[in-house]
């Protein structure tokens, strides 16, 4: 079973930039594709970014500009810098992988943005 580490999050002032690493414990299984998700009190889940093995990006459009993901997806590694953060992206931030073998979930890691 692919097992996710994320690190990185914390608090940063509003404008200011963050950057977080997602690493895959195991690459047996295929992974086809990687990101990452947030999901604020009160609130469902929401795609932020993802990359897939062929390098194709996607955004959320409250993100588009903002933040950048990038990574090695064969490798099991991702990265997701946020730069001009706003309050707004305060949310609890996981990292997802997925391939024919299903889906993981990381453990989930804080992002606070003050205004």
């Amino acid at each position: 079973q692919v097992q996710l580490v994320e690190s990185g999050g914390g608090l940063v002032q509003a404008e200011g930039s963050l950057r977080l690493s997602c690493t895959a414990s195991k690459t047996v299984n295929i992974i086809n594709g990687m990101g990452w998700y947030r999901q604020a009190p009160g609130k469902k889940r929401e795609m932020v970014a993802t990359l897939t093995r062929d390098g194709d990006e996607t955004y959320h459009w409250r993100v588009q500009g903002r933040f950048t993901i990038s990574g090695d997806v064969a490798s099991g590694t991702v990265d997701l810098q946020m730069d001009k953060m706003k309050p707004e992206d305060t949310a609890v931030y996981y990292c997802n992988a997925g391939g024919g073998w299903g889906s993981a979930w990381g453990q989930g890691t804080q992002v606070s943005v003050s205004s």
